[in-house]
């Protein structure tokens, strides 16, 4: 499927795996229209080229106890393409940061952090990522409440798009 297009039936099944990823196919078949053999064979062509990367919950970290939520803005000193890969690789090794962006502008890295308390998210400041090779700077901000958190992207724009062109 690697360079194929992805038809409408295909973006359908990715829509409803992204909705609800725990379906069964006989119930994802039946949403998208077609029987469950070929949609089960659809939906392992898109597994096996990329398109759909795994199946998660979506846990509640703060009924886990995860009470903080961070974002940390990271300012480095060298940009140069094997110090940006350490400290991705660095990143993908804490076990708060929870996600980590490149950008452009002022700020190198964003990341996302959760923490069970603000002396948990102290510490890892502190100890970890501040005295980090290569970190010149760090500036946080303190997530008070969440108004969206949706996941995966929205096919509804891309299905507009796609009739508005056609």
């Amino acid at each position: 499927m690697a360079g194929h297009r992805l038809d409408p039936i295909d973006r359908k099944i990715l829509a409803e795996l992204q909705a609800d990823g725990r379906m069964t196919n006989v119930e994802l078949a039946k949403r998208v229209g077609i029987s469950a053999p070929p949609c089960l064979r659809r939906v392992r062509t898109l597994e096996e080229a990329g398109y759909i990367r795994g199946y998660h919950a979506d846990v509640d970290s703060r009924e886990l106890g995860f009470e903080v939520q961070v974002f940390a803005m990271v300012g480095l000193v060298s940009q140069a393409e094997a110090d940006l890969s350490a400290f991705e690789e660095r990143c993908r090794n804490w076990p708060l940061v929870r996600e980590c962006h490149m950008l452009n502008g002022e700020v190198d890295f964003i990341l996302k952090c959760v923490a069970p308390d603000l002396s948990t998210f102290q510490t890892f400041l502190t100890e970890d990522l501040t005295s980090a090779d290569n970190v010149a700077s760090v500036k946080t901000s303190l997530v008070i409440r969440g108004a969206k958190d949706a996941p995966g992207v929205p096919f509804e724009v891309l299905e507009e798009r796609l009739s508005r062109d056609a």
